[in-house]
């Protein structure tokens, strides 16, 4: 079998698969628990000043017959006391010393009280620290959370200050709420962050009553914007790693999340240069047990491949992502239908014909039964007719051979301007 463990900013993991910190990982006896399960790592909800939670403060959105597609919340970091929280992380890793326990912080922006939360969770043994400026509620509203991870010179400041005492790797965890991630990522590298972590919750309100008029979730008729996360939010999460990931400045480890649902979505996630991957609303949803099924599906996914390290697929897919303007100009692919397999429940014509491009036909084939044909010369490669399609292989996107040579939106703009007035490279 593969080899599932990772090394994650000098942190050794036994798998790549951590909770995030959140509800699931509240207490030692939920991490315990994870642990026996089999996650590799977990990340203790955020540590700081204990504060008061409201009730009700979840809300989920099912779409399509889907229940979870997306998860919000509006709960803060730990209620309970830091002295329980450490005795019972200490307690933790005596009895897992082969799992990751990182210790999740959030502070008001001041040297002092860095230092001092930092010096004391490691005291308990943790093996590395995870700054939270993303928490977009609640936290942000006392100058902490998303209200310091918007800010790239707070990012770099607060990062140095826990760096100036921590013996251990700090990873900095970036708040999705802000136009540019990869800003904030090379702030906290500049403050001598070891690793990056993403994506915290995105800014959301899950959903209004309309029977009430109240907002869901509420609290006594009130309501407020809470975190997103969840399957939902997996293309964001994707995408900003992607992007630091491929950042020259943003040259750390990154740690994963957003989304993660199964092994599939892990594989993603490293391929696109996670390192490892961090997971909230799926155990919330199924129960830790889940981690069985991922280790299993990496597993297997690994030994098809013939690959021997899970390590070995970290970044494999970065080079393959670019700009729009890099994009080969000349590259096509059409829609063919197999009307062997194909309903006829004419959903691709439909979209076709009403918001594409109009290239599919309804026919008779020979023995006077409905078909559906694309016309290729029309075809635009869009895809949208196999997206709709409820069919496996009804629709398939076929690459055509070009006669023309790659040409990128970039390399004609380069050939206009050397060429003045003569010609330029043809497009189709």
């Amino acid at each position: 079998m593969a080899d599932l463990r990772i090394d994650f900013a000098g942190i050794k993991s036994p798998n790549p698969f951590w909770l995030a910190s959140a509800p699931p990982t509240n207490s030692g006896y939920q991490v315990q628990r994870a642990f026996e399960a089999g996650w590799g790592g977990a990340v203790w909800k955020t540590l700081g000043d204990p504060i008061l939670n409201v009730s009700s403060r979840f809300a989920a959105v099912s779409f399509n017959g889907q229940k979870v597609a997306g998860f919000n919340n509006i709960e803060l970091i730990t209620d309970r006391p830091l002295e329980v929280n450490l005795k019972e992380i200490y307690e933790t890793k005596k009895r897992f010393p082969d799992h990751v326990i990182i210790a999740s912080l959030m502070v008001e922006p001041q040297q002092e009280k860095w230092h001092e939360i930092v010096k004391r969770v490691e005291d308990v043994g943790v093996d590395g620290l995870e700054l939270n400026f993303g928490c977009p509620h609640g936290m942000a509203e006392r100058g902490m959370g998303a209200a310091s991870g918007q800010v790239p010179e707070l990012v770099e400041k607060q990062t140095y200050w826990a760096k100036e005492v921590a013996q251990t790797p700090v990873i900095v965890k970036l708040t999705p709420n802000i136009t540019d991630i990869t800003v904030t990522a090379e702030a906290a590298v500049r403050g001598g962050a070891d690793a990056v972590s993403m994506i915290n919750t995105i800014n959301s309100l899950a959903g209004v009553d309309i029977d009430s008029w109240n907002t869901v979730p509420h609290v006594a008729g009130k309501g407020a914007h809470g975190g997103y996360c969840g399957p939902a939010v997996k293309p964001i999460a994707l995408n900003m790693v992607a992007e630091c990931a491929r950042n020259p400045h943003v040259n750390v480890p990154i740690s994963g999340m957003g989304g993660v649902s199964n092994w599939e979505n892990a594989v993603e996630f490293m391929l696109m240069g996670a390192t490892g991957v961090q997971v909230c609303t799926a155990a919330m949803h199924h129960g830790f047990r889940i981690v069985e099924d991922m280790i299993d599906g990496l597993n297997n996914y690994l030994d098809d491949k013939e690959i021997a390290s899970v390590m070995d697929i970290v970044g494999k897919t970065v080079t393959n992502y670019s700009d729009w303007g890099n994009l080969d100009l000349n590259y096509k692919v059409v829609a063919q239908i197999n009307n062997d397999v194909c309903i006829n429940c004419n959903k691709c014509h439909i979209a076709c014909e009403d918001t594409s491009h109009q290239c599919i036909d309804m026919l008779k084939d020979d023995q006077g039964r409905d078909i559906l044909k694309v016309r290729e010369d029309d075809c635009v490669g869009c895809n949208l007719c196999s997206i709709v399609c409820p069919v496996d292989g009804a629709i398939d996107m076929v690459e055509l051979k070009s006669e023309l040579p790659p040409m990128t939106w970039n390399e004609r703009q380069a050939a206009i301007g050397a060429a003045g007035n003569c010609s330029i490279p043809t497009i189709k």
